[in-house]
């Protein structure tokens, strides 16, 4: 049993099986929750002892200066560099990040929207844990209920209503298998996300896009899984072992591509072997003095741009906010 006065919101919500967002509701604004919820709300309320938190109190009397960023993974580098951009932009307008991740966790990614719906923030950057066009999380229409500004981030939630700053995943894509067919590769291994992901698809087509202008035949193939480092090793462990030797391993996201030569490492192979290439910088590799050749993406930009595009919409909520594309670029 909980000292009295220490209980929580969620501790409410779970125990009239509701969401925080409607218990919040129900305490804050008791108009519009219907009676019969708000009498069950307010009698666990008094069960438990509740005492409103100060701070969540003063937000409902006050501009908040808090904002949300939700991520699927800070286990990629790409998102660090995007975080200090938000960060540093937040500063210099006086807000606060809230910021969770959810390792890819689709429950997790839902608890974070909820609470920060709780907490009444200015607004969210979103970073969802699929881009699969069948996946439809529920807490999308609590947004679009709620009227806070959303952004997302790199992943974009088909048929979500917000606008979001994205990579021109097609042309890097593109651009990636045109530089190893310009090397002469022409057995290349393609090792990518989900296989469902938009991003996966959009990266396909632009790297299939290439390799069908080519004036000579070539053998393309794709093993699929997600985008981080254990699984890529894992399905390239499994692809060498049979013996398969491709001109060229391309890793459709940095920690992809560790995976893979983690793998080719275990099997005795070096990029001598086996030639390899990466959609976004592999950072520190060139101080080995053996840099991988990438279309690196300037995840800093994408950052400045998505807090530009949430600061807008919480300064004018009627903005209509566009789209935004970072383009890759080719180091060799």
């Amino acid at each position: 049993m909980k000292p009295a006065g220490k209980a929580t919101i969620t501790d409410i919500a779970r125990r009239v099986n509701m969401t925080t967002v409607t218990v919040s509701r129900a305490l804050n604004q008791p108009e519009k929750v219907k009676k019969e919820t708000l009498a069950l709300i307010l009698k666990v309320a008094r069960e438990l002892n509740y005492v409103p938190n100060a701070f969540a109190r003063n937000l409902k009397n006050r501009e908040s200066r808090l904002f949300g960023l939700v991520t699927a993974s800070l286990d990629n580098p790409f998102y660090g560099e995007i975080i200090k951009a938000i960060t540093r932009e937040a500063k210099k307008r006086d807000y606060t990040l809230m910021l969770f991740d959810t390792d890819g966790s689709a429950d997790l990614e839902a608890r974070a929207v909820d609470t920060l719906l709780s907490y009444q923030v200015a607004g969210i950057l979103l970073s969802a844990v699929s881009d699969d066009a069948q996946y439809q999380p529920d807490y999308l229409g609590k947004l679009e209920m709620a009227g806070i500004p959303v952004v997302q981030i790199d992943r974009k939630l088909a048929g979500a209503p917000f606008a979001g700053v994205y990579l021109d995943n097609e042309q890097s894509g593109y651009q990636g298998a045109q530089a190893l067919l310009a090397q002469g590769h022409r057995h290349l291994l393609v090792v990518a996300g989900p296989e469902h992901s938009h991003i996966t698809l959009s990266r396909l087509h632009g790297i299939r896009r290439a390799t069908e202008a080519c004036d000579e035949a070539v053998t393309l193939e794709v093993l699929y899984g997600d985008y981080t480092l254990a699984p890529a090793c894992q399905a390239v462990g499994e692809y060498l072992r049979q013996g398969k030797r491709p001109d060229a391993i391309y890793g459709l996201n940095v920690l992809i591509t560790l995976g893979a030569l983690q793998a080719m490492r275990e099997q005795g192979l070096g990029r001598a072997d086996i030639a390899l290439f990466s959609i976004d910088h592999v950072h520190y590799a060139e101080i080995h003095g053996d840099p991988i050749p990438c279309v690196s993406h300037d995840s800093a930009q994408l950052g400045l741009e998505a807090i530009n595009l949430l600061l807008r919409k919480i300064d004018d909520p009627d903005a209509l906010l566009a789209d935004q594309v970072v383009k890759g670029q080719l180091e060799i």
